[in-house]
């Protein structure tokens, strides 16, 4: 429904994961019995769980761990890990910049130049481990690199920008043809960001598994206030699987939806897939890791750009290990740990048994979710406070 803001302009309203709330039906069920699984091209994958490609959050190690876990750690191929041979002392270097410099200095540092046999290495090195090796190049870069990622063992290439969209008009004539490009990939592509339903059903159309949904909710990006462009994630998302089911119905070929950021907890994630999303790309949860390249700070992917930065350093506290922050145990009661177990409660509390069935439960208007009856956790600064 449309509400009119002016004369001259209507405008419809949209919900973030703070205004919505999954309704329970009137089955419920053990977590045991709760399939969280799931296909992305010829994987099945454990988790419905990426981790950013962000260099405060994916290193080839935390790759690996998060994959050992059954979720996929997305590694930014033209990041700190691909433009220096040692990273960890540009990681450490970025940790200790004061606030006022930190862009600044930060693109200075990713001034250096993407280094294609440290490509090759670092996929190499997530390969060698037994686990998927997943990751993300920009469309601008990806004809450049994608070969040189492909013989090294990439698995699953993401395309990935502020807005990625499938008609890029560009007056030089040297345009990304993404339909043409993924065609002839032999591997899973995911492309993104988008947040409607008419982009998310043109780059459905690309021939991509999986499209990111997402632009600027994250927790380190600052698009929405550089750029003044982006929805808020319920609603994008709930577009998003209205262009995968109209996709759907033209082709028959299903297409994964993947929520891109503004989750902090367990049950923002429930609420996304609740949406309609088969899986999430988090980065925020995941920078708070002790095992986090980030070294308890983290940045988007445009923070460093050289002209217009979209994203700034954020810092995180390190509290706990990976596997704690992903599938448990909890020991704290603000739904920032145990992220999995949360998705596979909050399933099995409101009675659906895998990700699909989940899609179809009942979301309602709930702003006073949050704050209905939490007056001491408030007052205290606990809990949901």
């Amino acid at each position: 429904m449309e509400v009119e803001i002016g004369r001259g302009k209507k405008a419809r309203q949209a919900y973030g994961f703070d205004d919505i709330a999954i309704v329970p039906s009137r089955r419920t069920r053990d977590p045991q019995d709760v399939d969280i699984g799931w296909k992305l091209g010829p994987h099945l994958l454990e988790l419905p769980l990426f981790g950013s490609a962000m260099d405060g959050v994916i290193s080839p190690e935390t790759a690996v761990k998060l994959g050992e876990l059954g979720g996929v750690g997305v590694l930014n191929l033209e990041g700190i890990f691909t433009r220096y041979e040692k990273p960890e002392a540009q990681l450490e270097k970025i940790s200790k910049l004061p606030k006022e410099k930190a862009t600044r200095e930060m693109q200075e540092i990713y001034a250096q130049p993407v280094e294609p046999r440290l490509i090759a290495r670092r996929i190499e090195e997530i390969k060698s481990r037994g686990v998927l090796a997943a990751g993300s190049l920009t469309p601008q870069k990806v004809r450049e690199h994608y070969e040189i990622a492909l013989a090294a063992g990439l698995d699953i290439l993401v395309i990935q920008g502020t807005v990625v969209s499938a008609e890029h008009v560009s007056s030089n004539g040297s345009a990304l043809n993404l339909k043409e490009f993924i065609l002839k990939l032999p591997i899973p592509v995911i492309v993104g960001g988008c947040a409607s339903f008419q982009t998310a059903l043109h780059l459905m159309r690309t021939g991509a598994a999986a499209v990111l949904v997402g632009v600027g909710p994250g927790a380190a990006c600052t698009t929405r206030g550089v750029l003044g462009v982006g929805v808020p994630q319920a609603t994008a998302i709930s577009d998003a699987t209205a262009a995968r089911v109209q996709h759907l119905l033209e082709t028959g070929t299903y297409v994964n939806v993947i929520a891109d950021g503004g989750m902090r907890t367990g049950g923002d994630i429930a609420k996304a897939i609740a949406c309609g999303a088969d899986a999430v790309m988090v980065g925020s949860p995941l920078a708070r890791a002790k095992e986090a390249p980030g070294r308890g700070f983290h940045w988007g992917m445009a923070t460093f750009h050289p002209s217009l930065p979209r994203g700034a350093r954020v810092q995180t506290e390190q509290v706990a290990t990976l596997e704690e922050i992903v599938v448990g145990p909890a020991r704290e009661n603000d739904g920032t740990l145990n992220l999995m177990g949360a998705l596979r409660t909050a399933m099995a509390t409101c009675g659906y048994e895998s990700i699909h069935d989940f899609q179809k439960a009942e979301i309602m208007l709930a702003p006073a979710l949050k704050t209905e009856g939490k007056g001491l956790q408030q007052s205290q600064g606990i809990g949901m406070a």
